[in-house]
């Protein structure tokens, strides 16, 4: 099952959402994060986020498995007033025990489906060159329009090349 977080929803799925990025980074995801993330860190981390949820300029959608938060993807919305048709894919991140079975191409399908409701006729979204995450995106018809070198580290610290996609929606 996967849903839309409204802000109280999005408070009481801290914790598990605290749990599933902590996950990601340990197994490697190029999620903005240093190795040795912990739950706590983690939940910090989410919580600076609560208040993009209450003004709507963020959209958090979880994946459930019984009580456990199994997967999330977030669209960032612009606020500037000459980019209001365009959105950001953020936070796309499955745990290491459900990857491979297409929750991540499912969540993705569901950030899509919800931005072009909501007007919104541009995605935008990066990712590491040569990941699980890339092969995702380029297999989901999305179009890598660069790459730029060393832009970000992985989790051990190495500086990778990060690809940057797009994908134009219908209303």
């Amino acid at each position: 099952m996967i849903e839309r977080l409204d802000a109280a929803g999005f408070e009481a799925c801290l914790p598990g959402l605290a749990v599933l990025l902590a996950d990601a980074v340990e197994a490697g995801a190029s999620v903005g994060f240093l190795a040795g993330l912990d739950v706590s860190a983690a939940t910090a981390w989410w919580r600076t986020r609560k208040a993009a949820v209450e003004a709507g300029a963020l959209a958090v959608w979880v994946a459930r498995a019984g009580d456990r938060i199994v997967g999330t993807v977030s669209l960032a919305y612009s606020d500037k007033p000459s980019q209001k048709h365009r959105a950001d894919v953020v936070k796309l991140m499955v745990s290491t025990a459900r990857r491979g079975r297409g929750l991540g191409r499912r969540l993705l399908s569901t950030a899509e489906q919800a931005a072009a409701a909501s007007g919104v006729t541009l995605l935008m979204l990066d990712t590491e060159t040569g990941s699980a995450a890339e092969r995702l995106y380029e297999k989901a018809g999305w179009h890598r329009y660069g790459i730029v070198p060393a832009m970000a580290a992985d989790p051990s610290g190495v500086r990778r090349d990060c690809s940057f996609f797009y994908r134009t929606l219908a209303l």
